[in-house]
């Protein structure tokens, strides 16, 4: 069985912090805690690991898409 630390997104990684029910970018572990920020750029928030989860694939197409739509109304 795979643990933890193998099935838990890692940095740079989209993931949802199933505690808040948000979805966000894993920016590194500090103290314990997972560090997490909003898709689209704002203030980090620090998540519990375990809850720390991989995306579903709609989840997943969802947040790229809000990244693309993003991208696309500010000219990148």
């Amino acid at each position: 069985m795979a643990s933890d630390q193998q099935t838990r997104p890692g940095i740079g990684e989209l993931a949802k912090d199933s505690a808040r029910d948000r979805i966000g970018v894993v920016m590194g572990e500090l103290g314990g805690r997972v560090q997490m920020r909003p898709v689209r750029g704002g203030v980090e928030w620090n998540a519990m690991p375990d809850r720390v989860v991989p995306l579903s694939a709609r989840e997943e197409l969802s947040a790229r898409l809000t990244v693309k739509n993003g991208n696309s109304r500010s000219g990148l």
